[in-house]
């Protein structure tokens, strides 16, 4: 049985279904999905016979679930309400179920909406993309290069999926029709204003223990390059916009940022 949702303005109403027709009584929150289709925090209730959800804005809806709650400030997670709350944390069948155009990223059970991207996001993807991909072509070396959205199981599990930037595989067996189930060679990020935590403190982690040997996290707010080789170890590096960088994978690819510096 469906339920039903009023909307009025920038807040949505849920509705028990048994209630619809009976002429008047409470109304209840019971929905599984408000956490996944759509982003709420309490906005109102009162007399308990009434609670209303405000929809965060778009910036607002980079946010993490976790255990099956959605997170917001600590004074209102004892509010949040629905079947998902009696879970144990997401997995990627509840990526699968998003609606379409949404996008989202688990790490260990938590998931993690995307804004979209900027345009200018977009036209770095898209050259350093084409930078890498054009030298594996010449070098007819056996890597892959992929840019998102492009499905990655980094931990090969239930419970970790995220869609890099860009994502540089070598070993094919890792590849299927789905994405890579495993850890790419090399990641790089592109920064934007609401994935900063995401990239500088989670990825940076999740990479790390998932077998990444090489992270970039390009910001180019601050025109820099911060370049992570798990592989060897080493202490993080950082380059500005103005050189030419080398990918560690690669004994003679140095990627070219001068567009933007």
């Amino acid at each position: 049985m469906k339920r039903a949702i009023a909307h009025s303005g920038n807040i949505c109403r849920f509705t028990q279904p048994d209630k619809l027709n009976s002429g008047g009584g409470e109304e209840k929150v019971l929905i599984r999905d408000c956490s996944i289709a759509d982003s709420f925090l309490p906005a109102k209730e009162a007399g308990g016979q009434s609670m209303e959800y405000k929809v965060l804005e778009r910036e607002e809806r980079f946010m993490t679930i976790r255990g099956g709650k959605s997170v917001q400030e600590k004074s209102a997670q004892d509010k949040i309400v629905g079947e998902a709350a009696c879970g144990t944390g997401y997995t990627v069948a509840d990526i699968e179920a998003l609606p379409e155009g949404e996008r989202a990223e688990l790490i260990d059970g938590e998931l993690f909406r995307m804004a979209s991207p900027t345009l200018a996001h977009q036209e770095m993807l898209g050259e350093l993309w084409m930078q890498i991909r054009l030298y594996i072509k010449e070098h007819k070396g056996p890597c892959k290069v992929m840019l998102a959205p492009f499905a990655v199981y980094i931990k090969d599990d239930i419970h970790n999926y995220v869609e890099p930037d860009i994502s540089v595989v070598c070993d094919r067996e890792k590849l299927d029709e789905k994405g890579c189930h495993g850890a790419p060679d090399w990641v790089i990020e592109i920064v934007s204003p609401s994935s900063k935590y995401m990239d500088y403190v989670r990825k940076l982690s999740l990479y790390e223990e998932a077998g990444v040997c090489e992270y970039w996290i390009v910001d180019a707010a601050q025109r820099m390059v911060t370049v992570y080789d798990f592989a060897h170890k080493k202490d993080e590096e950082q380059h500005t916009f103005s050189e030419k960088v080398k990918a560690g994978i690669y004994e003679d690819l140095f990627l070219d940022f001068g567009e933007w510096n």
